[in-house]
């Protein structure tokens, strides 16, 4: 057994927590890290995947484009309905709850973001989007794996990542500490099966097996509830992704103070969130305004609780997804995978607006998809140089620019 394999617990379903089947990973061992060689990973990265590719032009929508309405006949946002944000593009009406958030200019908006090549298989282009390689390039490890195997996690973190809501690795595949944790009720039982002693073993295929036990039972130690606990207020919408957001908060209080202050060098450098069913090709309208309005819920709350936890400056929200949706709807009141979509990055340190560039509808391409403005990796950018201070190239293979949605 390598060191990149996994280790998987299955269990049954926790009394108040969420889906079955939990899945825990955990890979590289903590005695082969380098201390003193750390990016700043007290800036917690919070990924949120838009999972099966958001319609970003019902999402953003360019209201003031007359063939937005003319693409969009049936399914269309209509002009009076929009949340509008400026005389051209506004938010989907169900997104108004994210209108404090924007007022406050801690909502960053970046449209047309993608890459060039684009292929539209979800398995491939989420592939492309956790791997940050090019269309034509085939990576084993995940992005933020790369970036943990340049510049370590302190050892002090309880684990790399925790993923909520998924029990796919994504960008945490490859190499990176990192715990699933759709059912954490069943987690900490699993991890008290995990008593280790690798030091003790002479053979090295056991003795890395009980180092990855070993990495179980921090990570366990770190996220077990715990007699005089912060005891989070912040109130949560029910419902799928809001019970992935409460989990997340859950996971941040852990690693805090019992006054719910931050404890430098403690916790996660990164959550992974998953909103799932966005892959609308059929009777897009309800479906789709029901994820919005659970993703502005939750972003809310989000931000409501990190600023409970003292967090909110050192926090960076940032959403994906495989790829966007056509500008030309079906005639299932639908729309078929396209190339690019808006996407969001919030934080009590973001400079608020709208980046990128607004959907050019006159300029689709022979397939009727739009031109991508910004390339994904632009915004790994931004995390790995502008919020974690490393040096980007060597994990994302080339040079590209970060966006300019921070405060000094």
């Amino acid at each position: 057994m390598r060191r990149r394999d996994f280790l998987t617990f299955a269990g049954g379903l926790g009394a108040t927590w969420l889906t079955p089947a939990p899945v825990l990973a955990a890979a590289r061992d903590l005695s082969g890290m380098s201390p003193g060689t750390v990016g700043n990973y007290d800036n917690l990265l919070i990924l949120v995947e838009l999972k099966g590719g958001n319609d970003g032009l019902n999402t953003v929508v360019p209201y003031a484009d007359p063939m937005y309405a003319s693409l969009r006949p049936n399914i269309g946002i209509k002009r009076e309905q929009v949340v509008q944000l400026d005389e051209r593009c506004g938010l989907h009406p169900e997104m108004r709850a994210l209108l404090p958030m924007w007022d406050a200019k801690e909502l960053a908006i970046v449209q047309g973001v993608g890459y060039p090549q684009p292929n539209l298989s979800h398995f491939r282009s989420i592939e492309i989007w956790n791997t940050a390689s090019r269309s034509d390039e085939y990576l084993r490890d995940g992005w933020l794996s790369r970036a943990f195997a340049e510049q370590p996690v302190p050892v002090g973190f309880d684990a790399d990542g925790v993923i909520v809501g998924s029990a796919e690795l994504g960008p945490l595949s490859g190499g990176a500490r990192a715990v699933t944790l759709t059912n954490p009720a069943q987690f900490l039982r699993d991890a008290n099966l995990a008593s280790a002693n690798a030091s003790r073993v002479g053979n090295p295929a056991l003795a890395h097996v009980l180092r990855v036990e070993n990495d179980i039972v921090k990570a366990a130690d770190g996220l077990r509830p715990r007699q005089g606990q912060y005891v989070l207020h912040t109130p949560i919408s029910p419902g799928a992704f809001g019970n992935v957001v409460k989990t997340a908060l859950q996971v941040v209080a852990a690693a805090d103070s019992p006054a719910g202050a931050p404890l430098p060098g403690r916790g996660v450098a990164v959550l992974r969130l998953t909103l799932n069913g966005f892959d609308t090709h059929q009777n897009q309208p309800g479906q789709q305004a029901s994820l919005l309005r659970q993703f502005s819920q939750g972003m809310m709350a989000l931000r409501a609780g990190l600023i409970e936890l003292n967090r909110w400056q050192s926090t960076m929200i940032v959403t994906y997804a495989e790829f966007g949706r056509r500008p030309r709807e079906n005639q299932s009141n639908g729309t078929d995978h396209g190339t690019v979509a808006p996407h969001f990055i919030a934080g009590g340190r973001v400079r608020g607006g709208l980046y990128g560039d607004v959907p050019r509808l006159d300029r689709l391409d022979g397939n009727g998809n739009l031109p991508f403005a910004v390339d994904f990796r632009d915004v790994y950018a931004t995390v790995l140089q502008r919020w974690w201070g490393l040096n980007a190239q060597p994990v994302l293979g080339g040079v590209f620019k970060p966006l300019d949605v921070l405060r000094a």
